[in-house]
């Protein structure tokens, strides 16, 4: 399959297989009949539309019937082009469904017993079960593994015990949607972080959302309190007992937000190759002047240089190699490309380039936070430097 899509320059859609193009295709439809149409109005707004979940969530993306049926199993490539897929159309929305499909599963699958595992996943694909990963806090972001502030207390009793959770979280997107929020937070007793189930209802739980972002706007950002906030012993991802653990949870998001950054930044090359090629100017197309061809062929350049990329990553991935310096190089690498990408896609489209009508405009402002989440640029570098160097120069 040569022509998936325009930013698909080099045809890493062959790569897929028939059954994998046949569900990315179902996708495509769906957020061209239910998704497209409805994004300016909620980003001016500053809303999600709350209408285009259950159309997500019947396609059943996490485990498509299409790969199943053929006997496939589903791999790492085609999550990287579904996440691909849905940022090409908008990185709020992408960022909500990799929220569950991502963050959330990879916490419970990477840090759940094989009891947990097996009893929670297929309710995670199936978004009978609804979570969000929950780590950064108000005062720790990028030094959140040394300065995570929130606190557990396990309290013994005749039915098991249970864990007394206090502390806050921040930038928390999709909380308002879970049923239960990944909550990591360090233990009173042996200073290690752990992580527990937290029903986004129980008492001393509360939740704001994130009002005034210029970024991201349809996604819904909570800050989060909890105070004295009591689980059972059972809520507890038994296999993540250090910041080591939760490192590994990042490696693998930190892939899927790389794929998230090459899907943004190829919608921001599509949306602008549109308005270019139908904008008259001095008598004839936009796309008619040197200037403008040459800062599409930097576009394009960009996108399929950050395909390759996020291609090779997850194929080593899906062959068992998991380095924390690969996913870092991979985020680094294609949220730098894709801040470029949509400035020149701006650019292009001179004034237009900022009103919603035209897309462009969602992906300039999206890409500011796509560059910041999962990692920053700078402390990527610093994963990167420290395997190059052998030398940590965190501080």
């Amino acid at each position: 399959m040569t022509d998936f899509c325009p930013s698909d320059q080099y045809s890493f859609a062959r790569l897929l297989t028939d059954a994998e193009r046949a569900a990315l295709l179902r996708l495509r439809a769906v957020l061209d009949e239910h998704v497209r149409p409805v994004l300016s109005d909620h980003w001016e707004r500053g809303e999600f539309p709350e209408a285009i979940i259950d159309p997500l969530v019947q396609l059943d993306l996490m485990r498509p019937a299409e790969v199943l049926a053929a006997g496939e199993k589903v791999r790492g490539l085609f999550d990287g082009f579904r996440n691909f897929e849905l940022a090409r159309v908008d990185a709020s929305v992408v960022t909500f469904y990799n929220a569950q499909s991502g963050l959330f599963r990879t916490a419970v699958n990477l840090g759940g017993s094989p009891e947990q595992v097996a009893e929670l996943d297929p309710l995670i694909a199936s978004y009978a079960y609804k979570g969000v990963f929950a780590l950064t806090e108000p005062e720790h972001g990028s030094d959140i593994a040394g300065g995570l502030d929130t606190r557990a207390t396990f309290v013994p009793g005749t039915d098991g015990g249970h864990w007394v959770i206090n502390g806050a979280k921040r930038w928390i997107g999709g909380a308002a949607q879970a049923d239960v929020l990944a909550v990591f937070a360090r233990d009173t007793a042996d200073s290690k972080v752990k992580c527990f189930l937290v029903p986004t209802d129980a008492p001393g739980l509360t939740m704001s959302k994130i009002e005034r972002k210029t970024s991201l706007r349809i996604m819904q950002n909570a800050d989060i309190e909890l105070k004295d906030v009591s689980v059972p012993a059972s809520a507890r991802l038994a296999n993540i007992n250090s910041f080591a653990d939760v490192a590994a949870c990042l490696r693998n998001m930190r892939s899927d937000v790389a794929w998230i950054a090459a899907g943004t930044a190829a919608g921001a090359y599509e949306a602008a190759l549109k308005y270019v090629t139908e904008r008259q100017q001095f008598g004839k197309p936009l796309a008619s002047f040197q200037l403008i061809q040459e800062k599409l062929a930097t576009m394009l350049t960009n996108v399929t240089a950050s395909l390759a990329m996020v291609v090779s990553l997850t194929q080593a991935q899906d062959e068992g190699i998991y380095k924390d310096e690969n996913s870092a190089m991979a985020k680094m690498f294609t949220a730098r490309m894709l801040r470029q990408t949509a400035a020149l896609a701006r650019e292009v489209c001179g004034g237009n380039g900022i009103v919603l009508d035209y897309d462009v405009a969602r992906f300039h402002a999206d890409a500011e936070a796509i560059y910041s989440y999962e990692g920053t640029d700078e402390i990527n570098a610093l994963i990167l430097g420290r395997a190059i160097t052998g030398i940590g120069a965190f501080r």
